[in-house]
């Protein structure tokens, strides 16, 4: 302290202020540790919420502000969408091309190689569709073929799927291209107003969040089963397993009908949740009655019962509840032109 100059009170001072200047160092590690605890406990918990138990829901973009009768938001995969479908005016923005003279196919499909060349601003799947100029040729829009004649082309966008109705960007870039392929072709065009469609795409966005339900019931086991039990009883009830093998798929006429929410192979199973995505499936093929016989028969095998979303019987007002609005969402889709089932309600619901 001589050789420095200070006296017993500075000194004093000097390590008073060390001390502090530790503690609050010591203090912020702390704090730090716990915030990121706190962070991993805070997602960890957000993942939780979304594992509900089975219900009525609705899958279309919006589709969280509207509440449906309780009967999880658990997704299974959809059925696939076939690779080719045609043009359909009632889910669809379509402009039409007219030429004055026949047109060949492969023209056309020359000019429009570019569209797959340039970046796009929507993810939505264009379509193209051409009306055979020759006389003797049926007269129904076909893909083009590079060897026929076109009188007129259809060139087409969805207006709307789960994400959501068609932004006014995609909109505008698609309604740019079909301008200027018309332009280079040297033909008329007939195109509706960029309002107008993005009003019908908000309507039909507001319609199939309306229609867009999950159906889903729960099997509940008195005792855990082993794995390889469960899987005996879903493949004698003609289950098959999916791809990824974590879950079971029921098919009719080879099309899926509806499958079980997906499980730990490698444990006991204690409870299997069977889901129905019904605007993809036909009314006709009875979906919810079959699913229902088959959990009724599951839960008979594997000694287990149906359970409402807080583990309570499901006691048959629920079930008569269920029919009841299965019957409206099946009047909602056919009066808005998507029967369930229907290759349009399969492109409007993915």
């Amino acid at each position: 302290m001589t050789m420095l100059g200070l006296s017993d009170l500075h000194f004093a001072l000097a390590v008073i202020g060390l001390l502090i200047l530790i503690s609050v160092a010591i203090l912020n590690l702390k704090y730090a540790r716990a915030r990121r605890k706190a962070k991993v406990e805070s997602e960890y918990s957000a993942d939780d919420r979304f594992t509900k138990e089975p219900s009525f829901t609705q899958g279309f973009a919006g589709a969280e502000e509207r509440a449906e009768p309780s009967f999880g938001d658990i997704a299974i995969s959809s059925p696939a969408i076939p690779e080719s479908f045609s043009i359909d005016p009632r889910i669809d923005c379509v402009i039409t091309l007219r030429f004055d003279e026949g047109i060949s196919g492969s023209e056309i499909l020359e000019e429009m190689k570019s569209w797959n060349d340039e970046p796009a601003t929507s993810a939505a799947r264009w379509m193209c569709e051409g009306l055979n100029a020759d006389v003797d040729a049926a007269e129904d829009w076909e893909a083009l073929r590079p060897e026929a004649s076109y009188s007129e082309l259809q060139l087409a966008i969805q207006l709307a799927n789960r994400r959501g109705p068609i932004g006014v960007l995609e909109l505008s870039d698609f309604c740019s291209r079909a301008q200027a392929l018309a332009e280079t072709l040297g033909s008329q065009i007939d195109m509706p107003s960029v309002s107008a469609m993005l009003d019908g795409a908000k309507e039909l966005d507001a319609m199939a969040a309306e229609s867009d339900i999950q159906l889903s019931i729960n099997v509940l086991f008195d005792e855990a089963t082993p794995g390889a039990n469960f899987d005996a009883v879903m493949r004698k009830r003609g289950f098959r397993l999916s791809r990824n093998g974590r879950a079971y798929e029921f098919y009719s006429n080879g099309a899926l009908i509806f499958a079980s929410a997906e499980i730990d192979p490698n444990s006991p199973v204690k409870q299997v949740t069977l889901l129905l995505e019904v605007p993809l499936v036909p009314q006709d093929e009875r979906a919810f009655e079959r699913m229902l016989g088959e959990g009724i028969e599951i839960a008979q095998a594997a000694h287990g019962r149906l359970v409402d979303d807080n583990g309570i019987n499901l006691t048959e007002a629920a079930v008569i509840s269920i029919r009841q609005h299965l019957d409206v969402l099946y009047a909602n889709l056919e009066k808005g032109g998507v029967p369930a089932g229907s290759s349009t309600a399969s492109r409007l619901f993915s």
